[in-house]
């Protein structure tokens, strides 16, 4: 395989965990989406917001090619950032200014992909100086990696918040089974859990 067919195998995994994560939001309100579904707070748009940070420190201070031409964002990477603030929207941070942004991010990271190759090495500003030094293509795996499992937790949530299910849009990957035959699949399994540890 060339070089340029694993690029392209590569962002394509890595937009298919893009959409999911974004699908996610469709159809949800402000509240449902910023709203804490976990002990740690873990919630849709900040898994949205979180997912921008990474693509564009990543893809752009790592590589000497900064998204940001102006003052960063309160919750960027810097000796003031409190932590976890990547992982949840503030106020004043609207929905779309955060999808946007990671709409953003994916043509910046399109635009260092094309221009660099697989083995280009960067340095990650917010790692340990004796091993801030990567690939390009190491950081596409990881990224990749990292979105997924963010999309993962989104289907969690979403599924919390108001039952929706599925992989992507058109491809829900469930078996077909409505409410009743659900509750009794996971009566079941709850049946099993408890004599398993039982037994």
């Amino acid at each position: 395989m060339n070089e340029q067919n694993l690029k392209d195998d590569l962002l394509r995994y890595l937009q298919d965990g893009r959409d999911a994560l974004l699908w996610k939001l469709e159809g949800l309100s402000e509240y449902d989406i910023r709203r804490p579904m976990t002990p740690t707070g873990t919630n849709l748009l900040g898994l949205v917001k979180h997912s921008a940070g990474v693509e564009l420190g990543y893809f752009g201070d790592t590589f000497g090619r900064p998204f940001f031409d102006g003052p960063v964002p309160r919750w960027w990477y810097t000796e003031n950032t409190e932590d976890n603030d990547d992982m949840w929207a503030f106020a004043d941070e609207s929905k779309e200014e955060i999808v946007g942004l990671y709409r953003s991010a994916w043509e910046h990271t399109g635009r260092t992909v094309a221009d660099l190759s697989l083995e280009s090495t960067g340095r990650v500003p917010w790692w340990p100086e004796e091993r801030c030094e990567t690939t390009l293509h190491h950081l596409l795996v990881r990224v990749t990696a990292d979105v997924s499992r963010h999309a993962g937790h989104a289907d969690i949530l979403r599924e919390l918040i108001d039952g929706s299910t599925g992989w992507v849009l058109g491809n829900d990957s469930m078996p077909d089974g409505d409410r009743a035959w659900w509750e009794s699949h996971r009566e079941r399994l709850e049946r099993v859990a408890r004599e398993a540890d039982a037994g």
